[in-house]
């Protein structure tokens, strides 16, 4: 696993740091300057950010993680509410391990889970995130509302990893190898996108014990106190401060079946975004394309 994450993060050094009793985040840190968290989504690990980190290294001192549950990062067992995997604990985990590294306040950029992570860090941590970039979402609460039969077919696993333990957990650890395969490569672009080393490790990281659990109870979360959390935002007012930079793929689901820019814009302060030319996994798809619209705007000064 070394090895494998030493090729594709060269010069980085890996940290594994308590966030509280017993639960520990996996991170790998590299570069110099600011500092700027990268959060990846299901069903991967830090190592999707491994085309654009060595970039953004050259400007910035990256942070990039395993959630909780995902990855090398600690998998708990989830309490019967899923409260230890709602956002708001996966937010709480990123702001302890970056306090950790020396960091108060940095910028985020985050995909899918990681992006809902990052939705959350931002509104309950307003201090902590000077910018943020978010990858092909629409926030949680919009997308259960608004869910339709071409949403549902092509976003099958939020519907079958909701359901009560153990059954998901069995079907994927029957043959977690096979669930990386399907439900990535059953995207737009297929698998040819992923490096043969980044594909390995999510294999390997899903096959660990207590990886399905941890990724179901994610998503448990998402469908039940996530969306009560969002609600509470929404009636109170709570915007997100942070300038937002909102991008997806324009061959995805989202570009389909809702209006994130939209969206997001009535949630939060100041946003922009647009489409990029590729589908959901934008950082192993289109890194340069990426890399063009994150680069400029983390490039401002922050409000």
């Amino acid at each position: 696993m070394l090895d494998t994450i030493n090729q594709l993060f060269p010069g980085f050094a890996q940290h594994r740091i308590e966030v509280e009793s017993n639960i520990h985040i996996n991170a790998v840190v590299g570069g110099s300057g600011p500092p700027l968290l990268l959060l990846h989504g299901h069903p991967q690990t830090l190592s999707i950010w491994h085309k654009v980190a060595p970039v953004l290294a050259e400007r910035f001192t990256v942070v990039a993680t395993d959630l909780r549950g995902y990855g090398d990062s600690s998998k708990p067992a989830g309490l019967p509410d899923h409260s230890n995997y709602s956002k708001r604990v996966f937010a709480q985990d990123q702001v302890t391990l970056m306090r950790s590294l020396g960091f108060d306040r940095f910028d985020v950029l985050a995909h899918d889970r990681g992006a809902r992570v990052a939705h959350r860090l931002a509104v309950d941590h307003p201090q902590a995130v000077s910018r943020l970039i978010l990858l092909d979402i629409a926030p949680t609460l919009s997308m259960y509302q608004q869910t339709s039969e071409t949403f549902a077919r092509a976003y099958w696993h939020w519907f079958f990893l909701i359901q009560a333990a153990p059954l998901p957990e069995r079907l994927i650890e029957a043959d977690p190898a096979a669930f990386i395969a399907d439900v990535m490569g059953r995207r737009s672009a297929g698998l040819a996108p992923f490096d043969p080393r980044a594909l390995a490790e999510y294999k390997r990281c899903i096959a660990l014990t207590g990886a399905a659990h941890g990724i179901c109870e994610d998503y448990r979360a998402a469908a039940s106190i996530d969306m009560e959390h969002e609600r509470v935002d929404i009636e109170a007012s709570r915007l997100i401060q942070a300038p937002m930079l909102v991008l997806w793929g324009e061959q995805g689901v989202i570009q389909r079946c809702f209006k994130p820019l939209d969206e997001w814009q009535a949630l939060a302060r100041q946003v922009e975004g647009e489409a990029l030319p590729c589908g959901h996994y934008i950082a192993e798809e289109a890194p340069d394309a990426l890399l063009a619209k994150v680069l400029p705007f983390l490039s401002r000064e922050p409000s």
